[in-house]
């Protein structure tokens, strides 16, 4: 099916395709750029894609950017996963990017905006040990500090890019005690601050996640984003965009899996034949791409809603999105290893790593029992 797009956008998807295609178009350069599949970001190229100007495709002309909006960065996104391009750094960059435009200062702004332009990198710290689903349960804390600042003390886990990124958007408690929504607050901490240890988790992804230790942090006033108390409120403003960017992420990625075992059952004969020619494969390829259609169709059906009014919450657009989408890129990849039997499994394949990347995908940015959950509370339920 064909989305409707521009012919800025077409061009601009067709750039897409052809940088993937010299960039990462092979295994052997994929390797390369990721030691063998071990690191999700390469800094080298995402900096040539800083300088074609695509980093900061939807950040405002005057930080550097182009102005565009969400359909152009699921376009960015669904290419970015289908061309299995290592620029992990991205996803997190932009979902700070889009805290900081609209609660950030005039400065933050120009920091942080301009710095995802430019190709610097941004992480967000919001689960704890004790505290992954259920937000309000945060018990990291800053508290008053000398000269209006704060000093930050205790831990978060699962964060992603921490390593990489130029400053960590972090969500603590300010007031309150755990398990209260009111009295969370977002600060941007520099990842080289002293009283911040940042320790890698080892996962089935490689180096892509990281236990943060605060120990008597310090930050000052100027490092709060947006209002003291009122983080809560202000993630919530935030959840198109998160969920949707990672649901273009995993359409390009469910996509680039079912390529793969196309390319597979067209080409591997048993009992002298094709196996995709058998009813068996042949049905199941076709239920799999008629989901995908469906996920592409609700992905930027989506993202056009939000471009025409960016400041309206879709709490049941934006979960339905994200648990459709990262849920049939988990079952097409799934599919795929089936189909492709041992050698789905075989690191020599890039199946295994699809399998790797969508497992994932269900549990970060909200688990699909999350998503379910919400959307059957926009139902009254």
């Amino acid at each position: 099916m064909t989305i409707d797009l521009s012919e800025e956008q077409r061009a601009f998807a067709s750039a897409l395709a052809d940088f993937c295609k010299r960039e990462t178009g092979t295994r052997q350069q994929r390797d390369e750029l990721t030691d063998g599949g071990r690191h999700a970001h390469h800094q080298g190229l995402y900096q040539k894609m800083a300088d074609l100007g695509w980093l900061g495709v939807t950040i405002p002309e005057q930080y550097g950017g182009a102005g565009g909006g969400m359909v152009d960065t699921c376009l960015l996104l669904e290419h970015i996963g289908y061309g299995l391009v290592p620029v992990g750094g991205f996803a997190t960059s932009a979902i700070v990017a889009g805290a900081v435009e609209r609660f950030g200062t005039a400065a933050q702004r120009q920091t942080v905006l301009g710095g995802v332009a430019m190709g610097r990198t941004y992480a967000i710290a919001m689960s704890e040990p004790g505290a992954g689903s259920d937000v309000a349960a945060l018990a990291c804390r800053a508290a008053p500090g000398p000269d209006g600042g704060f000093v930050i003390n205790g831990q978060k886990t699962w964060c992603s890019n921490a390593h990489i990124a130029d400053a960590i958007l972090l969500v603590a408690r300010t007031a309150g005690k755990p398990g209260d929504h009111d009295g969370l607050s977002m600060f941007l901490v520099p990842a080289d601050a002293a009283g911040l240890r940042i320790n890698g988790i080892n996962t089935m992804g490689g180096r892509e996640v990281n236990d943060l230790y605060f120990t008597d942090c310090s930050v000052s006033a100027d490092a709060v984003v947006g209002q003291v108390d009122a983080g809560w409120r202000q993630l919530m403003a935030g959840l198109n965009l998160e969920r949707l960017i990672l649901a273009g992420l995993m359409l390009g990625t469910a996509r680039r899996a079912f390529d793969d075992t196309l390319g597979y059952v067209r080409e591997r004969k048993q009992f002298g034949r094709p196996i995709g020619t058998f009813q068996v494969l042949r049905h199941r390829i076709a239920d799999l791409a008629t989901e995908i259609e469906c996920c592409r169709l609700l992905v930027y059906h989506t993202a056009r809603q939000i471009d025409r009014d960016p400041s309206r919450v879709l709490p049941r657009e934006s979960s339905m999105v994200k648990l459709k989408t990262t849920e049939v890129a988990r079952e097409v990849a799934l599919a795929g290893m089936q189909m492709m039997g041992g050698y789905g499994y075989a690191t020599e394949y890039d199946m295994e790593r699809h399998v790797r990347a969508t497992l994932i995908s269900t549990v970060y940015g909200g688990t699909s029992e999350i998503q379910r959950d919400i959307i059957g509370k926009t139902y009254g339920l």
